[in-house]
């Protein structure tokens, strides 16, 4: 046998026995080829080298090495990118379906398509408006662009509940509205609050948000608050507003809510300029300012000028945020539940722009990429698993096709995730031309000059 002969019967027998080993999808409409995945074990990170992704009907069907699929299925090369599963706000804000307060009638949109520019797929919304329902129901029907919907109702708070027995009456109408959970804001007296605890219980719903000064964190832990937002009512709990927190507070306050499965949502790029911890000039060179409408952009831009807050307090800003700083650290380095959240759009918080800054002050406070990834994956997947019918946050069979294609590991740094080189939301493919298109179209639509 010659060697040419020789050499082509190795070629031939290869491909057979790697065509034998493949493993055909024959209901897969589009594979993502040539992909590390990120995936976890626990709270541990592990990447998969050399994967196929199979979707079908915006759902994963497989993950694997070798994949085939029918000749008509779409074939996307992931050119050895890495992909993490899209990214879950869990204290996100949705526009209203309809204008409102002199918005533009596009405003919605463009807010719902900056969150997915930026690989977050779902959003759970923590106060509800007027048609918001509609939104979730339009998204999901492929008639609007935007992250996977999971909405809070219209807030229990000061203003909105007068007793205990209108406060259970509202849970129910909630319910019966389709809201998929409770909003809690500040101002409910401690009966009050207890009354929608109970109705909440009773019917079947979650309950999350800020926890009232009457009612303290040991409270909401007891009775069951499914997040606590924020770390003020943390500081509160044992009056470290304006002085330094001790290390016997922080143990406390984490064994508290360990002992509860309390998760905590930090926000805490967004507290920082709430309080006026922020830099103001660096705020403002935000370039995403450009993304969202003008008075939008002056309102936040006036906000230091202004202290237009009841937060705001330059006096103790410091002290506080370094409290808040410490106190995410020993929450994380103790156990607790922690889940991502930036409370977009707010101050300087842009839809999806939001999640760098909250990335940075969380690897400030001392947490890894790898453990501020899991709060904003696979954390949110624990958290819908227990609650809600909703499978996101893994990259993996059975899991909706939600996640980001990068040209980097996101592991080795947060850069990777600033440009992604396409976005999968629930099996619909946005390249990075059609991404910037589009922000480019938004931009244009705000555009005033920033002098």
């Amino acid at each position: 046998m010659s060697t040419l002969r020789f050499i082509t019967l190795l070629i031939a027998t290869a491909l057979f026995i790697s065509a034998a080993h493949a493993k055909h999808i024959s209901n897969a409409t589009t594979l993502v080829e040539n992909v590390n995945v990120i995936s976890w074990e626990g709270r541990q990170a592990k990447v998969l080298t050399e994967q196929t992704i199979a979707i079908r009907n915006g759902v994963i069907v497989a993950v694997a090495a070798d994949l085939t699929a029918p000749a008509l299925a779409r074939v996307i090369d992931g050119n050895n990118g890495y992909v993490i599963a899209g990214f879950t706000e869990m204290h996100g804000h949705v526009p209203a379906a309809v204008s409102f307060g002199g918005m533009p009638e596009r405003y919605a949109d463009d807010m719902l398509y900056l969150y997915i520019a930026n690989g977050v797929t779902t959003v759970r919304g923590m106060l509800g408006y007027t048609n918001q329902l509609q939104l979730k129901e339009d998204i999901a029907t492929g008639q609007r662009m935007g992250p996977t919907l999971v909405l809070a109702g219209p807030s229990f708070n000061g203003t909105t509940v007068e007793s205990p027995e209108q406060a259970a009456q509202r849970v129910q109408e909630h319910v019966a509205e389709g809201w998929d959970l409770l909003k809690i804001h500040p101002g409910l007296a401690l009966e009050e609050y207890r009354a929608v605890a109970a109705a909440a219980r009773d019917k079947g719903i979650d309950f999350a948000g800020h926890v009232p000064v009457e009612v303290g964190i040991d409270v909401a832990m007891a009775e069951g608050q499914r997040t606590i937002d924020h770390l003020d009512g943390y500081l509160r709990y044992v009056d470290a507003i304006d002085r330094a927190i001790t290390a016997e507070e922080l143990k406390q306050l984490v064994e508290m809510t360990v002992t509860s499965n309390m998760a905590v949502v930090p926000t805490q790029a967004l507290w920082a300029t709430l309080i006026g911890a922020g830099d103001a000039a660096e705020l403002a060179a935000y370039p995403e300012l450009d993304l969202v409408p003008q008075q939008v952009r002056e309102g936040w831009l006036n906000y230091y000028p202004s202290q237009g807050s009841s937060y705001f307090n330059t006096e103790h800003a410091a002290v506080q945020q370094e409290n808040r700083q410490r106190l995410l650290k020993a929450l994380h380095d103790g156990g607790a539940t922690i889940v991502f959240g930036t409370d977009a759009p707010q101050l300087f918080s842009v839809p999806g722009f939001s999640i760098h800054h909250e990335i940075r002050y969380m690897q400030d406070a001392g947490m890894s990429l790898e453990a501020i990834y899991y709060t904003a994956t696979a954390a949110a997947a624990d958290y819908f698993a227990k609650s809600h019918d909703l499978k996101v946050g893994h990259v993996a069979s059975g899991y909706q096709a939600d996640f980001m294609l990068l040209r980097n590991n996101p592991l080795e740094s947060a850069n990777a995730l600033r440009e992604p080189t396409g976005v999968m939301v629930r099996g619909q493919w946005l390249d990075r031309a059609s991404i910037d298109a589009k922000l480019s179209e938004i931009r244009a639509a705000y555009a005033v000059s920033r002098d």
